[in-house]
Formats: structure tokens, C-alpha cells, sequence
């Protein structure tokens, strides 16, 4: 069955298009708001070729697809004749949601669409660093100045993604939301943060704080959304004939001046708590540290959770340059592939191997949908073996104190990224995490329980 004919079952299935709200997806899923929930004909769905599983929870109904959701998007929203950012209103999504529901529909929202270019330019940041401890590259070379441009850049201008991603969220203009990122990020501000001179300036008697926003996470996401807020109550009071002209320039001449004396500097201080917890939480113990990430993660996953520890490790990164919650990440992917490696030895039907070890491949290279929904969540052994070891290994990497100094998708790949103080930790920690992983699924699940599920 072609895409084209694919998405018109999954619209069929969940509930027509008349009951689709909002469409949109991340890195392996379709993610779906609807009117009626109750209308999703889940069976059906999951029966579909190239369906690995689904999800309904926190008001959002998931079709898990694999990696290539995009193309299934693309088809799914041509079908729809709707553009492939446009979306109903967020704001009438969400008053019917819980504030845990609304926020997690937000940093899905925002971080699905651009975590291509965050995952891109991490790995390219990661081989570029082992290169460089492996002095296979010289750091003061020309070679490394540009490749270190095309990984940072990303990271940089991190605002520009977001503020461009949120604005679809919060349903205001595109390039007002840029334009307040541009405030963030205008030299003036930048270079004052960088001298560190002066600690701020003043504007029209109000103190403006000299923060470094480069990299930040949550200080332009708040902006946008105090943005979408500002712009729609200008526009309701300018008249019409106005609207074109003075509409955007009201809005920018308070958007910007708030965001930079405001939900700017908020921003930066809740992406400091933040880093602070985590921080006090490996301080006060990393066996705690460990067994929470660790444990919740695998979890997290199946949910389509784990979107919401994204912002935490990019604000750390931000904040102290470095982040010790990925390599737990990393640590979660290596036990979710050695448990389905380890359910891959328990079959007996050659096509359904094949699909198992494809799946664990995944994971290994860290897309780890495919192993839990296809594999991991039909034997309960197999994902308790999982979450176990992921706990074991996030544990580990805690007490040793493990870091990482860029964002980068957690891969056995990634381990370029740990040359240097901690990579043999890192070999250890992938090494034990895989082990204990498949030692657990493969010896607590019998061949007969596999079986009789294919």
C-alpha cells in the first residue's frame, strides 16, 4: 500500500477528516489533536502496513510510523489540503487540556519540526570533537573552524529555530516571532553579555538585564508566546485600514521591549532553576539521579514524553556547558537495543527476525520507536528487562560523573563525542547497558511466551 492510500485509512480511522483539529509530527510519529477521541478506530489503525503501534494519552493521539513520518505528513496534510505547518488554533486545543496536557503539546510542537537540524549539526559536533582529541584535525585549523561553523550554528542561533517553530504553536506571525528573537540576539545586547561591562541597560526608566540568549530555550519560547497574546489584541483594536502598517509595528514596539526586560530575563531564570535541580539532584545523590532519568525515560518514550527533557539539557548546555543528563539518554538506547537483540535470538519466524533486528539497528543508531512499540511493549518481561537496565547504566554514568559538551542524538555513534576524560566510561557504560539489557530479556523470557504472541 502506497503513502496516498495509507493516510486515507488513518484519516478514516480516526474519525474522518471533519474530526482532525490539528496534525502534526516528530521525528518517528504522527501526532494528532481531534475533536472527538472516542472516534479513533485504534484496531484498524495498527493493523495498517507500516503502523507500529499508537498511543492515546495527555489529549493527543500518536500513530507511530518510523523514521521516514515525514513523507507519511506530507501525504497525510496534502490529503487534508491544509499546509504543512497550518494548524487550528492552539489556544482553543488547549483550554479543554490539563496545563501538564497543553505543555507537553508545546514542546512536542516546538521542538518536533526542527530536531532534524538540533540532531544533524549534534552528530557532526560529535565527530568533530573526537577528531579533534584524536588529533586527527588540528583545532587551530581552517578545516575545523568551518566544520565547527556548520555544527554550531544550529546552537547559536538556537532562538531563530525556536521563535520560527513556536510561532506556528501559538499561531502568530512567522517573522514578528523572528524579529524578537533577532532583539535577543542583536550584537549590542550579545557583545555587552560577552564584555560582561555592564549588567544592564536602561529603557524608558525600566532596567533591561544583559543576558547571553544564544542557545537559550525557554526565554524565547515564553516571548512567543507573550507575542501571539500582544498581536492579537493590537490587531482588535487598530482599524482596519490600519491594520497592515501600524498592526506589526505597535507590536514589535511592545513585543521586544518586554521580551528583553520581561519574559526574557524569566526565561533565563527558570532555565537556571532548572539546571540547578539537576545539578542538586546529582549532588544530593547520583544513585537517585540515575534510577529517576534512567527509570522514567524508557517510559517516557512510549508516551511521547520524553520531548520535555529536551529543553533541560540544551538549557544546561547554555548554562554551564555541558549537560550529564544525554548520557543517560544514550544509556536508555543501549538497554532498549540489547533487550531486543535479545527477543531477536527468542524467534523462530524468519520475517518477524527480520523486522526485530532492523528494529534494534534503530535503536543502536537511536530511533527507538520502532524497537518498543514493534517489539519491547508486546513482552512486558522485555520492557521491565529495558527500563532495569536502563537504570543500571544511567546510574553508572551518574556516579562517574559522565558529561557531554554538545547536544548530539544519543547513538553508539555519539561516542565520538566522549573522546577525551570519559570515553572509556562511555564504552564501559554502552558495553554493561547492552549486556544487562539483553542478559535480563533473554533469560527471563521463554521462547514459548515470544512465540505464541508472533
Amino acid at each position: 500500500m502506497n503513502e496516498k492510500e495509507n493516510v486515507k485509512h488513518i484519516i478514516k480511522y480516526v474519525g474522518g477528516e471533519d474530526n482532525i483539529k490539528k496534525v502534526w509530527h516528530c521525528m518517528t510519529r504522527l501526532r494528532f489533536d481531534l475533536y472527538d477521541f472516542s472516534k479513533i478506530n485504534r484496531e484498524e489503525i495498527k493493523a495498517l502496513e507500516g503502523v507500529m503501534g499508537d498511543q492515546l494519552t495527555n489529549d493527543q493521539y500518536q500513530i507511530v510510523i518510523g523514521t521516514h513520518v515525514q513523507k507519511v505528513h506530507e501525504a497525510l496534510t496534502n490529503e487534508l489540503n491544509i499546509e504543512e505547518n497550518s494548524e487550528q488554533s492552539q489556544s482553543a486545543s488547549t483550554k479543554k487540556k490539563g496545563f501538564f496536557g497543553a505543555l507537553l503539546d508545546v514542546v512536542s510542537g516546538v521542538f518536533g519540526p526542527i530536531v532534524p537540524a538540533i540532531a544533524g549539526a549534534g552528530m557532526i559536533k560529535g565527530i568533530l570533537a573526537g577528531l579533534i582529541a584524536l588529533e586527527v584535525l588540528n583545532a587551530e585549523s581552517d578545516a575545523v573552524i568551518i566544520l565547527d561553523l556548520v555544527a554550531s550554528a544550529v546552537f547559536y542561533f538556537l532562538p531563530f529555530f525556536l521563535a520560527a517553530s513556536a510561532a506556528n504553536i501559538f499561531k502568530t506571525n512567522q517573522y514578528l516571532a523572528l524579529a524578537v528573537a533577532g532583539g535577543f540576539m542583536y550584537p549590542s545586547l550579545l557583545d555587552a553579555a560577552k564584555l560582561g561591562e555592564i549588567s544592564q541597560f536602561t529603557f524608558i526608566g525600566l532596567p533591561v538585564p544583559v543576558i547571553n540568549y544564544s542557545a537559550t530555550v525557554i526565554p524565547i519560547i515564553l516571548s512567543i508566546w507573550a507575542l501571539s497574546y500582544i498581536q492579537k489584541y493590537v490587531d482588535k483594536f487598530m482599524p482596519n485600514v490600519l491594520r497592515t502598517v501600524f498592526t506589526p509595528t505597535v507590536t514589535l514596539f511592545i513585543a521586544i521591549p518586554l521580551a528583553l526586560i520581561v519574559t526574557g530575563p524569566l526565561g533565563a531564570y527558570m532555565g537556571g532553576l532548572l539546571a540547578s535541580f539537576i545539578e542538586m539532584l546529582f549532588s544530593l545523590s547520583a544513585i537517585l539521579a540515575g534510577t529517576v532519568v534512567g527509570g522514567i525515560r524508557p517510559i517516557a518514550i512510549v508516551f511521547g514524553m520524553h520531548h520535555a527533557m529536551t529543553p533541560i539539557a540544551l538549557q544546561n548546555f547554555a548554562d554551564n556547558g555541558f549537560d550529564m543528563m544525554m548520557p543517560m539518554f544514550l544509556m536508555t538506547n543501549m538497554a532498549i537495543a540489547g533487550a531486543t537483540f535479545a527477543v531477536f535470538f527468542k524467534v523462530k519466524n524468519k520475517k518477524e527476525k527480520s523486522v526485530i533486528l532492523s528494529a534494534a539497528i534503530s535503536a543502536l543508531l537511536g530511533i527507538t520507536e520502532p524497537a518498543l512499540f514493534g517489539v519491547l511493549i508486546k513482552h512486558r518481561k522485555a520492557f521491565i528487562a529495558c527500563t532495569v537496565a536502563s537504570m543500571i547504566g544511567a546510574t553508572f554514568f551518574a556516579l562517574l560523573g559522565v558529561r557531554i559538551y554538545g547536544y548530539i542524538l544519543s547513538s553508539i555513534v555519539s561516542l565520538v563525542a566522549y573522546v577525551g576524560p570519559y570515553f572509556w566510561y562511555a564504552i564501559i557504560g554502552v558495553i554493561l547497558t547492552l549486556s544487562i539489557g539483553f542478559a535480563i530479556t533473554f533469560f527471563s523470557l521463554k521462547s514459548r511466551e515470544v512465540n505464541e504472541k508472533q
